[in-house]
């Protein structure tokens, strides 16, 4: 600063002054007459509000009004492994969402990995944002598995929820099952899926997919085991299969399946695990399967024991699986149109093994899914459905 303002700005004071005093009494009444926004309370969550369907979970809560009115709210979910105990993990990996000015919010396009959600909501006004309430633990149950890599067919690809048909894998060891392929078992299959050359394959390779996701079960998930027999020779031959790591054993359970497009033949269902290396899906007693093929000409059909039932019906692209082991009930829907497609009707006296063929082609599973309210879960199902009895030899 320049000595001229130095001078100026010297306070007239004489050497006999020893302070200063400030009078604040007009800022002192400004202040007493604002008005603060108070922090809101926690609003009140109760378990006994909230609905979880069709992988949707529907939040309802009250807020307290005793601290003033909220302006909007904060809902954060996450799941858990079990009842009052959270996942292992940063709490900043709630997954939030912002700004409802509701006081009711439907979380959807959940997918259920584990079977319980914490849920907690927060209220908020123009100022400040008050502290969480105390979180709820929803359940979700869901069917969860993954492919079983270690045990497919060696002209499978697998990764992790994706099977992919690979004409190039395994060449070295076809020799080694070639002798065996043509004498078979009693009750075994060994011929192509229906249509489909495999004598004389089309040299088609598929892109690379992967999921990246990698496999994780909680404490209430049933339990993953391998196959009886170990190494990539559990399938062999024409028998271009890949088993689900979880089996059905009890209750309820939904998946489906994506088609990729230009798939040439598929079959998807479930298996008994002693299902043969040379079987393939719906040929034998221990499995029931729905079979797409476009090869030549579009067909599909229900197949058990050697026996089938053609389906007047367009192919779906989307494919949903409904299970009811105790009941017997094994249904296949269009997942988009939800059109049941066939059921069968049987009494399962082992557990069950997802399974999955494919030839010319890809499939990627979906997991995690309730079962969706339009399916039918108590008695028969609608007058769509047949049973086994109508399959043709």
């Amino acid at each position: 600063m320049a000595p001229a303002f130095r001078l100026s700005l010297l306070p007239k004071v004489s050497d006999n002054m020893n302070h200063f005093m400030v009078d604040f009494a007009p800022e002192r009444e400004l202040l007493r007459s604002l008005s603060f926004l108070p922090v809101p309370n926690p609003p009140a969550l109760c378990a006994g509000d909230c609905t979880v369907c069709d992988n949707t979970v529907h939040v309802r809560w009250n807020p307290v009004q005793d601290t003033g009115r909220a302006d909007h709210f904060t809902l954060a979910y996450r799941p858990v492994d079990r009842p009052g105990l959270a996942l292992s993990r940063d709490p900043s990996e709630w997954v939030s969402i912002e700004n409802i000015h509701a006081n009711e919010y439907t979380i959807t396009g959940l997918v259920f990995e584990y079977n319980y959600m914490s849920v907690r909501v927060r209220a908020c006004n123009k100022a400040v944002s008050g502290e969480y309430s105390e979180p709820v633990i929803l359940e979700t149950p869901a069917f969860n598995f993954f492919l079983d890599c270690s045990t497919s067919h060696l002209n499978l690809r697998v990764d992790g929820k994706m099977v992919e048909w690979d004409p190039m894998a395994g060449k070295g060891q076809e020799g080694k099952g070639k002798g065996k392929e043509n004498k078979g078992r009693p009750g075994s299959a060994t011929s192509s899926p229906a249509g489909s050359p495999i004598s004389n394959p089309p040299s088609i390779r598929l892109n690379d997919r992967s999921l990246g996701a990698s496999p994780k079960r909680g404490p209430g998930t049933p339990l993953r085991f391998g196959s009886t027999r170990s190494g990539r020779d559990r399938f062999t031959g024409e028998s271009y299969t890949v088993l689900g790591d979880t089996p059905v054993e009890c209750g309820q359970h939904y998946w489906e399946i994506h088609v990729v497009h230009d798939s040439k033949s598929y079959a998807i269902g479930v298996a008994y695990r002693g299902f043969g290396r040379f079987d393939q899906l719906g040929r034998t007693v221990t499995s029931w399967a729905l079979q797409g093929t476009t090869w030549l000409q579009s067909n599909l059909a229900a197949k058990h024991s050697n026996k089938s039932k053609t389906l007047d019906c367009e192919i779906p692209k989307h494919l949903g699986i409904y299970c009811d082991y105790d009941n017997g009930v094994l249904s296949f829907y269009n997942a988009e149109s939800r059109q049941l497609l066939y059921s069968f009707r049987t009494r399962f006296t082992h557990p069950l093994l997802p399974g999955f063929m494919v030839w010319c082609g890809t499939l990627m599973v979906v997991t995690g899914l309730q079962v969706p309210s339009y399916i039918p879960t108590l008695g028969r199902p609608d007058n769509d459905s047949s049973s086994t009895s109508s399959l043709t030899q």
